[in-house]
């Protein structure tokens, strides 16, 4: 078969007619409201041009979450400085004098500040001398402490004396480094000499791209990419983002330099990281978790007009996620994962919002203009309906992603699995039948065992240590850890489901999980794919949330990208075609946690997965003829064994046969054949195989295994920092010296282009200028000018490549 063929009896199921959702009333199938807004089914090729996210309808955009630290020592970097003039450092060791408490707990926070030989401080603030801000820089700032930056006579925000404070020689400025690059930027833009106009205005205009929430720097894309198939579907986004993080990495480069950032002792950096530094987290489980998040939770001065209401926000999500985490610890007892009372309690405060990832948004722009012209029989209700359907389709494809095109390796020791702290979110995210299962496969693959019984940690280090050690228990290697330490998806109740197509429906689902004090209404539903709704954003789209890091721009996230788009437009194509509707994949909670449970145990990296014999999901019973092995369990009847390996391959036939003819259409014909090459060969070609050889070659090691799981994962963190952020830089400056060869080209009949070319060198070749300084950029030897020079060059291309995104998005 090599198209998907419209299932029988569509309109009833298991006898029940097709009837509303939480209502009454009947609702147009999924095939007819499509078939309504112009999506024809009648041929293939008819199919193929009226479908959303297929040919020049798709956009995108992505969100990237970076790592920050900052070089020096403890007496001059401030995070150290902060500690040590805490109340409550100065308490401790007042309480452990006295005997209050054990001396041990004042000596570790004690040789936390001391015993740092590499000196350096993740996610450090940086202060420096105001005076050293030009006046656009400074404007920027005294806009930024508004309590709202809409209204200039609002007042200062309650805290701005955080940002200020005494210096040397005057006032200081301390500010995190995801605010430093956006101050570098005002900076570099508004400098004394004449800059051109059209330089300074997208300057400006990239300010609010980089933001300053929650720990980790953030950027968001420059401009919305189209993907046309002819121009390499994802890739266009990948080179979009390899340039942005080489902008960024120069602004904190420029940042060091011109504002006398190192002759105080301090050298900041930015690179791609997806998991909280180690130090971090032991940090973490020594002071209270006021204490962090005043530590680490960004003020959000960028982004956001009334950033101190959001930073608000922010600390609310710190405190339901520490409190979540502790409530997991009676689920897992009930669950029977917990067999007894001897737990480690988690930390209240908690470190999981400092885990980073990459957010890729699609766009469909021919729904996008449905919704614009307010049509009675596509509204907000009928989108999101749709929506949840391709959503609860896209799930299932999931496990394509994890490990193939991005991961987060990490190494676990036996000490490390305590289930109220290995498991993570897995708690709120998995049935207790699939925990239990998952729980158990883990500890199977990871070898937790002395003379065939299974065995976990007891609590006390100095115990877990020695039994380790006595029986060889090394503990495992999990291919992305940043998938268990973060709160990807919530489970919906039997109440409320979130993924029903009722438009209240996640409303419900949050107010539910507030009542069991596992969330907070407040705030945005976890969701690893996320519906981009009209009334909210301004477009129809789909935001995919389960990249951890890319080892490569284009070939890794540009391809993630087509494939996303592939999945998304499959699932489309299914509706067209009246193949699936809401009652084919049921809401129910168990149903759901059948079909995510093989996603995270991709992300483990455990060998198998259950699923039941007469699962009433159709989707996931057709993506199971198509995998091979499969075998009743006997640990657990009524289920049948699936390999992880297999089902993933099965996945890929399915979007092969049943998209044939999407996988031509959106040119993805290479990207699948090298999806298949990852599955086939991942310790080769997939994104964890060789991020781990990168971290192994930090060792001389062959095998994580052979490593303990501390030393492979502070070999994780110096390879992040080192080769792997050079590499990404050498890609985005790659990029753009190939830009500007054809910026030059262009500007030969292009008089503005050629003007504002001439305004920045004179008669200099724009890619020359840069191939002459990238080795200096390379080694971090350029001088402010120097950058200041390239960041304007950078920012020129990054004109033209939002001017030409626009004529394409205006052809169509």
């Amino acid at each position: 078969m090599s198209v998907a063929q419209p299932l029988p009896n569509l309109r009833v199921i298991d006898g029940q007619s097709l009837v509303g959702l939480n209502s009454d009333k009947a609702v147009t199938p999924p095939d007819q409201l499509l078939a309504r807004l112009g999506i024809d089914s009648s041929s293939a090729e008819s199919l193929l041009a009226t479908l959303p996210f297929v040919g020049d309808d798709v956009t995108a955009g992505a969100e990237a979450e970076l790592q920050a630290a900052v070089f020096g020592s403890g007496e001059q970097v401030d995070l150290p400085r902060s500690v040590r003039e805490s109340g409550f450092f100065a308490q401790m060791a007042r309480r452990a004098q006295s005997g209050d408490v054990p001396r041990q707990r004042g000596d570790e926070l004690t040789a936390w500040l001391e015993n740092n030989d590499k000196g350096v401080w993740e996610n450090s603030w940086v202060k420096f001398p105001r005076s050293s801000l030009n006046s656009l820089a400074d404007a920027v700032f005294k806009r930024d402490l508004l309590v709202d930056k809409r209204r200039p006579g609002s007042g200062l925000r309650s805290d701005h004396t955080r940002f200020r404070v005494a210096g040397c020689q005057g006032e200081d400025v301390r500010v995190p480094i995801s605010y430093l690059v956006k101050l570098a930027l005002a900076d570099a833009i508004g400098g004394l000499e004449p800059l051109p106009a059209l330089v300074r205005e997208m300057g400006m205009r990239l300010l609010d791209h980089f933001l300053n929430d929650n720990t980790s720097p953030e950027t968001f894309s420059f401009f919305v990419v189209p993907l046309p198939a002819k121009r390499g579907l994802g890739q266009a986004l990948g080179r979009e983002a390899a340039k942005r993080f080489a902008l960024t990495h120069l602004l904190v480069q420029y940042a060091n330099r011109q504002f006398e950032l190192g002759s105080n002792g301090q050298r900041a950096m930015i690179y791609a990281a997806p998991q909280p530094p180690l130090r971090q987290r032991q940090l973490n489980d020594m002071i209270p978790d006021a204490m962090y998040r005043d530590l680490f939770m960004s003020p959000c001065l960028s982004g956001w007009d009334r950033g101190e209401d959001k930073h608000r926000y922010m600390h609310l999500c710190h405190e339901v996620l520490g409190r979540s985490r502790l409530n997991a610890v009676a689920k897992l007892r009930d669950a029977g994962v917990i067999l007894n009372n001897l737990v480690v309690l988690p930390n209240l405060s908690n470190t999981s919002l400092a885990n980073n990832g990459v957010h890729i948004t699609l766009g469909s722009r021919r729904l996008t203009a449905l919704r614009a012209a307010g049509l009675d029989n596509f509204g907000a209700a009928e989108e999101k309906r749709l929506g949840d359907l391709v959503i609860k389709i896209v799930e299932h494809f999931m496990p394509l992603f994890v490990g193939s095109y991005s991961a987060a390796p990490s190494r676990l020791g036996f000490a490390d699995f305590h289930p109220e702290n290995a498991l993570g979110f897995l708690a709120h995210e998995l049935d207790y039948t699939h925990l239990r299962m998952l729980w158990q496969q883990w500890r199977k693959k990871a070898d937790l065992s002395v003379f065939g019984r299974s065995v976990t940690p007891f609590g006390p280090p100095w115990l877990d240590g020695m039994v380790a050690g006595a029986f060889r228990l090394k503990g495992d290697y999990v291919p992305d850890l940043r998938l268990i330490d973060y709160p990807v998806w919530l489970l919906s109740t039997y109440r409320y489901p979130a993924l029903d197509g009722s438009p209240a429906s996640q409303l419900q689902l949050k107010r539910d999980l507030a009542a069991q004090g596992v969330f907070d209404e407040r705030m945005s539903l976890y969701l690893a794919c996320k519906q981009r709704q009209f009334d909210a954003m301004g477009f129809c789209g789909f935001e995919g949330r389960q990249h951890s890091l890319f080892p490569e721009f284009s070939r890794d996230m540009g391809k993630a990208a087509s494939l996303q788009t592939l999945v998304v437009a499959l699932a489309y194509k299914y509706l067209a075609q009246g193949c699936y509707d809401h009652r084919h994949i049921p809401d129910d909670p168990v149903t759901e946690s059948e079909r995510r449970q093989m996603f995270f145990g991709t992300a483990l990296g455990i060998p198998s997965f259950y699923v039941r014999k007469h699962t009433r999901n159709r989707l996931l019973r057709r993506i199971l003829r198509y995998t091979d092995g499969l075998r009743a369990s006997r640990r657990y009847p009524g289920y049948l064994s699936v390999s992880v390996d297999a089902y993933r391959r099965a996945l890929l036939t399915v979007v092969t046969e049943d998209g044939a003819g999407l996988v031509e259409a959106l040119g993805v014909g290479e990207v699948v054949r090298d999806l298949r090459l990852r599955l086939e060969l991942p310790g080769v070609f997939s994104a964890a195989g060789r991020l781990t050889n990168g971290i192994l070659s930090e060792l001389g090691a062959l095998d994580p295994m052979a490593v303990s799981a501390q030393d492979f994962n502070r070999a994780a963190e110096d390879y992040y920092r080192g080769p792997l952020r050079l590499h990404q830089l050498k890609e985005g400056l790659h990029a753009l010296e190939a830009d500007l060869a054809q910026l030059e080209c262009v500007a030969a009949r292009d008089a503005t282009l050629r003007q504002a070319l001439r305004g920045l060198l004179g008669d200099d070749s724009a890619s020359g200028v840069l191939r002459s300084v990238k080795s200096d950029c390379l080694a971090d030897k350029l001088p402010a000018d120097g950058l200041r020079r390239l960041i304007h060059l950078l920012v020129l291309s990054t004109h033209y490549d939002a001017a030409r995104a626009g004529q394409l998005l205006s052809k169509g």
